[in-house]
């Protein structure tokens, strides 16, 4: 291991001192100091902020020597935004050189009651005092008083823990081809194939990929999980043809698409669906990872609808910024699962389960998901007043706190100037789309203030490329 853990230290020895165990084994990795890219200031730099408090050493680092330091050690799978950030509160998120930023991103729709919520803050600290992990070989409290608020407040009858949305996907599909075969135990080719939409994200792990419409995701990994047919978002036709074919074990959809450009179904396009797989047998899978718990000022965004599915996905906001995800199923779903058909060390351990609780009391709370009704309405008028006339603004759209503005350009440039500015906005769908998910707790005055910053920031829209 090439880290400073092995530099000298006599607790974590290098790989050279455990090869001396073994003289008839040559060893084939070797590493030394020069090998490392760290000089001995930079040592002594890292070694104070594992032995510090994080506020003490951020001070002693800038912003460039993190974002040098990240490109020596980090696998470079993230085109990250310029910005080290080091501590949030409530909607505010600060960064290393002190400057405060209003957070409409939410983490990714993550931080649904912003940062340092005093409550989540107690949860997580009383329960790590107590408890943080035991594994699913033993019973624990906190995970099964977070499935009873799940189930009670869904169509569901039973949760299946994980620690992320796509892990949640890929734990509903497995439970879609298992129930197939278990609904049909005499027949030698059991529907395995599944329907998934344009403009669809469901993960990033090998099962979820091949259900995510955007190629260039699925590209570079294939062959993925063969069987998925991707059909137009909101295509009732063609997806009841395919559902009756008998070939399909389950439809995935999402009642809101965040990724995609924040599209909506309609009632007509889900009950479709729904009547379609009860008549085929194949089963009604909603992601709701982005969408659900509040985000649209409805407890699941499928209530909106009136059409309920057989499994449902969460994963984002649950757990308030710790991971997790739950998939959600029928009893009829649930009896075809045997013990052993699917598992996950970490998932469901007390500690996250603790911060999910207190999330998910504070949002189900009727009154809370009232106000992210008025203030999702209230960002959509003062959108279409203040950027709604725009010559680039095609659209803006959205449910509830996950609001879109699309454009005829794409949205980095405005993204880029927002984050100057002190606003922190997404993109989504082709880059096209502004993607605003900000914590639930935001207030009208938030609001306002993100939606000048965006309205003077416009201008940049018009800007042409230089040579």
């Amino acid at each position: 291991m090439s880290s400073v853990f092995n530099l000298s230290n006599p607790i974590f020895p290098t790989i050279d001192h455990r090869h001396h165990c073994f003289p008839n084994v040559k060893p084939q990795f070797a590493f030394s100091r020069s090998s490392i890219h760290l000089s001995n200031s930079r040592i002594t730099e890292v070694r104070a902020q594992l032995t510090d408090t994080i506020p003490v050493a951020a001070k002693s680092i800038s912003k460039d020597e993190v974002m040098k330091a990240e490109k020596q050690v980090i696998v470079g799978t993230y085109g990250r935004a310029p910005l080290v950030l080091t501590s949030g509160k409530g909607c505010k998120l600060y960064d290393i050189e002190g400057r405060e930023y209003l957070d409409l991103t939410s983490g990714i729709a993550v931080n649904a009651l912003g940062h340092g919520d005093p409550d989540w803050v107690k949860a997580v600290t009383d329960q790590a005092n107590l408890l943080a992990h035991v594994s699913n070989i033993y019973y624990s409290l906190p995970q099964v008083n977070l499935a009873e608020r799940l189930v009670a407040s869904s169509f569901a009858d039973r949760v299946f823990f994980s620690n992320s949305g796509t892990e949640a996907n890929e734990a509903a599909i497995k439970f879609a081809r298992k129930f197939q075969r278990f609904s049909h135990p005499n027949k030698t080719d059991p529907a395995t194939e599944f329907i998934s939409f344009s403009n669809s994200f469901h993960g990033r792990t090998i099962g979820s990929l091949a259900l995510t419409s955007k190629e260039h995701y699925r590209t570079p990994f294939e062959p993925v999980m063969p069987g998925v047919t991707f059909l137009n978002y909101g295509d009732i036709k063609a997806a009841q043809e395919l559902i009756s074919s008998g070939k399909i074990a389950a439809v995935f959809v999402e009642p809101i698409q965040g990724e995609g450009g924040i599209y909506s179904a309609t009632k007509d396009f889900l009950q479709a669906l729904r009547v379609a797989c009860d008549k085929s047998g194949s089963l009604l899978v909603y992601d709701e990872v982005q969408c659900g718990l509040g985000r649209t000022g409805y407890l699941w965004a499928h209530e909106a609808y009136g059409v309920t599915p057989d499994i449902m996905t969460l994963a984002k906001p649950l757990a308030g910024g710790l991971p997790i995800g739950a998939t959600l199923v029928t009893e009829k779903v649930n009896s075809a699962i045997n013990n052993g058909d699917h598992g996950s060390t970490f998932a469901g351990g007390p500690l996250v389960c603790a911060a999910a609780i207190a999330v998910f009391d504070k949002i189900s709370d009727p009154r809370f998901l009232g106000s992210v009704i008025r203030k999702g309405n209230y960002l959509k008028e003062i959108l279409e007043e203040k950027v709604g006339g725009n010559s680039h603004v095609k659209e803006i759209r959205g449910f509830g706190l996950i609001v879109g503005i699309e454009l005829d350009v794409s949205a980095s440039k405005l993204v880029d100037a927002c984050r100057e500015s002190g606003l922190l906005i997404l993109t989504a769908g082709k880059g096209d789309v502004v993607r605003l998910v900000p914590p639930l707790i935001i207030s009208e005055d938030e609001l306002d203030r993100a939606v000048e910053i965006i309205y003077q920031c416009l201008h940049v829209l018009d800007e042409k490329v230089s040579n």
